[in-house]
């Protein structure tokens, strides 16, 4: 595979390939960012792929109380799915188990789509009876009696069916510390850039996949061409210098958001260089065959 090189760092010639998906955002607000972060982390749990998990979720922004609809601090949350019954279900039970459920929380719509999916009129029913609806500069509301008051919730949020999912950055490094360098690094670049999320933990994935695998039933097992203690067994990508990789997976709102924060990740790992981070730095594909969007790494260096 040819390469290009960027402040030491080897650059592979090929593409991200990612796929299209529904997604909607919302903003969770509370008294202290620190609770209106705590529902968020609660709510995007265990959303790390459509493959196990239905969704794919995270935190995009922390907002300050100029920044949301009722003055207090807040998170805005994405959360991702193939389907879009499948993400109003996703919707409606993380929304009802996680933030209906966190103390001082209150729920607003944060993304105008072609579709509406429901919000407070879904749980509106917890109420019992006692529910209130409430209509406000154009946007309808549901106030639901709790026992620290009131859960406050827009009726709907949008969709939209224009999400990405899927944009990835691979990073080849001589050693753990050295990939988990890089890997921060670019995690902390994309966590500026709106409109994307990095479902898995921290932001990062050891157990990158191949589609399919030796077991019955399997959608998915381990990229063994990418598994460090596999070469000399299995056909392998990696020469004798590189130990350990670490893999970003990038969800967008838009196929321009996901560019932005590839292009993001991919300087800051590049700045960091190959002494204290990655050797080479690459993408996975299906060969073009799978999903129509495609990120070239070449087409994103700085």
């Amino acid at each position: 595979m040819q390469q290009l090189i960027r402040n030491g760092v080897a650059i592979d010639d090929t593409f991200a390939e990612a796929f299209g998906m529904r997604a909607t955002a919302i903003i969770i607000t509370a008294p202290t960012l620190k609770w209106a972060r705590q529902a968020a982390i609660t709510m995007t749990g265990y959303a790390t792929s459509v493959i196990g998990c239905g969704c794919e979720a995270a935190i995009d922004l922390e907002l300050t109380a100029a920044e949301t609809p009722d003055g207090r601090p807040g998170c805005r949350v994405m959360i991702f799915a193939m389907g879009t019954d499948e993400l109003q279900k996703q919707l409606k039970s993380r929304l009802g188990q996680c933030v209906l459920t966190s103390p001082g929380s209150a729920c607003f719509a944060d993304l105008e789509g072609t579709a509406p999916l429901d919000l407070g009129s879904s749980l509106r029913y917890f109420g019992d009876g006692w529910q209130i609806s409430k209509k406000f500069g154009g946007k309808h509301y549901w106030r639901v009696p709790v026992m620290d008051g009131e859960f406050l919730c827009e009726a709907t949020t949008g969709l939209t069916k224009l999400a990405v999912g899927g944009g990835n950055l691979l990073f080849l490094a001589a050693g753990w510390d050295n990939a988990m360098r890089a890997a921060e690094a670019a995690v902390e670049a994309i966590q500026g850039v709106r409109g994307a999320i990095m479902p898995f933990p921290g932001g990062i994935v050891r157990s990158g996949s191949k589609v399919g695998g030796k077991y019955a039933g399997m959608m998915a097992s381990t990229n063994d061409a990418y598994a460090p203690t596999l070469r000399g067994v299995v056909p392998s990508a990696l020469d004798e210098r590189v130990n350990a990789v670490l893999e970003i997976v990038i969800d967008g709102e838009t196929t321009e958001a996901v560019e932005a924060a590839m292009r993001a990740g991919l300087k800051a790992a590049i700045d960091l260089g190959p002494d204290e981070g990655a050797l080479r730095i690459s993408a996975g594909n299906y060969g073009g065959k799978l999903g129509k969007f495609h990120y070239h790494l070449k087409d994103l260096l700085p």
